[in-house]
């Protein structure tokens, strides 16, 4: 036995079904021409009647109502029950009314296409829905490369998800410019910008109708602000490597309620990709690592501060370049300088060649004295040079002198006879020699040799 399904499977198929029912209702089948418009070709020629029969001596009067002219301001053509349309162009289209004075006897639509338009249908919308800021309306909008033949229709409904009711319908536009169908759809205030919306779309012509997939969208999460103006690119005086970048707010979007943060892309002229800095909140930035001397393309673009919707496309390009030091302009524009930069880091004067011009005596046939090349060293430079000489020259021979007086002294105590130097030893207990005595000088004793010992010996009465 088959179990029931759960609850949630048929609520699941219920709104389903409810989405296809609500679907249903919205035909999107060929179209055909009402009984007042008039197909012409292009390049034709067509004739336009007013009525079959008109009164006696009335002059007759068409008028052209141009297409996307504002409270219905027309253009005089001719006179006469029949107008007459020789080669027609896409611009002819419009409506043509025949009147004799203020009173309107007939009024006709003209539509002119290529002939290859009339039987093809219309291209499948691929729609795509965004909102300026949190208080304005929603535009719809699709590509169209191809003209529409006459009599295309172009409808789209906005309605709430999962609630079987009948959605809000627009009729929508075709800007051929811009090639494109643009829809706009009003929103309610106090409206929950969470809740999603289906929008469907439907193009129809006399050949067929296309229907769009349907789209689902929130109000917060088709938000795509303007871009940034007024952006400018400022030089920091005394800051060879920052510039200043300042913008403002897109007239569509009001500071006062929400705020936008933004995103600056920058890059030097030489350089093909960006460098970008995210997560800015004020309308001003300061770049810190722009390349020195050379210009750079800074753009801004902004989206919602809380993140919803998507970025804004990117602002006007603004060029600039960072400060640049008085002084180096200079030395780069004068070619002869009272001083250039020498090997060792000091500084040689050079002497404009005004003063090398000739004097009187070589005008008399002198020979003429050319302008040395060699830049005059500073006095600053033999001063240096001298004192490192002179301090090498000294150590140089303090190093030689204390040599030669090692080595001399060595020489000396190897030179040495053996025993030099060693003092003789004097017992104090014995009594001095007289003249009489003779002393006898023996050497030390194996118990302490290098000493010498003095001994007497005794005399005899005879005189020996």
């Amino acid at each position: 036995m088959a179990r029931p399904p759960p609850p949630l499977l048929l609520g699941l198929l219920l709104l389903r079904l409810l989405l296809q029912l609500a679907a249903a209702g919205r035909p999107c089948g060929p179209t055909g021409l009402s009984r007042d418009t008039v197909l012409g070709r292009l390049g034709a020629n067509i004739t336009l009647t007013c009525q079959d029969k008109v009164p006696a001596n009335a002059t007759v009067l068409w008028q052209v109502e141009e297409q996307g002219s504002a409270g219905g301001w027309a253009r005089r053509l001719a006179e006469g029950s029949m107008l007459l349309l020789r080669r027609l162009r896409y611009e002819d289209s419009g409506r043509y009314s025949c009147s004799v004075g203020s009173h309107l006897l007939r009024s006709l639509r003209l539509l002119v296409a290529a002939p290859p338009c009339l039987a093809e249908p219309p291209e499948t919308p691929q729609v795509s829905c965004y909102r300026r800021s949190h208080d304005k309306d929603i535009l719809c909008e699709w590509p169209q490369q191809e003209r529409p033949s006459p009599g295309t229709r172009a409808m789209l409904w906005v309605k709430r998800r999962f609630v079987a009711e009948n959605g809000t319908e627009q009729r929508c536009r075709y800007f051929s410019k811009a090639r494109k169908f643009s829809c706009r759809v009003k929103v309610p205030p106090g409206t929950d910008d969470t809740k999603h919306l289906v929008v469907s779309t439907c193009v129809s012509n006399s050949a067929g109708g296309s229907a769009g997939k349907d789209k689902i969208i929130t109000l917060s999460g088709v938000l795509k602000p303007d871009p940034p103006i007024n952006v400018t690119v400022e030089a920091l005086e005394k800051a060879p490597q920052r510039l200043r970048v300042n913008w403002s707010y897109p007239s569509s979007w009001d500071p006062r309620f929400y705020w936008l943060r933004f995103q600056v892309r920058y890059r030097p002229e030489p350089a093909p990709a960006f460098m970008e800095v995210d997560q800015v909140t004020t309308t001003w930035l300061d770049i810190h690592d722009a390349w020195h001397g050379t210009r750079h393309v800074v753009q801004v673009r902004a989206k919602d501060e809380f993140g919803h919707g998507a970025w804004s496309e990117w602002s006007q390009e603004a060029v600039g370049t960072p400060w640049t030091d008085p002084r180096d302009l200079t030395s780069e524009m004068e070619p002869f300088s009272s001083q250039l930069p020498m090997e060792d880091g000091t500084y040689g004067v050079t002497l404009p060649p005004e003063l090398f011009g000739e004097d009187h005596a070589n005008s008399a046939g002198g020979s003429v004295m050319e302008p040395s090349t060699h830049p005059v060293a500073s006095p600053y430079a033999f001063l240096v040079t001298g004192g490192s000489l002179l301090l090498g020259i000294a150590l140089f021979v303090g190093i030689v002198v204390r040599y030669r007086q090692m080595w001399w002294t060595n020489e000396q105590e190897r030179t040495k006879p053996e025993g030099e130097g060693q003092h003789m030893l004097v017992p104090l207990g014995l009594p001095l020699p007289t003249l009489n005595d003779t002393p006898l000088l023996s050497h030390s004793s194996p118990s302490a040799p290098g000493m010498l010992h003095i001994t007497h010996s005794d005399y005899s009465s005879s005189g020996q």
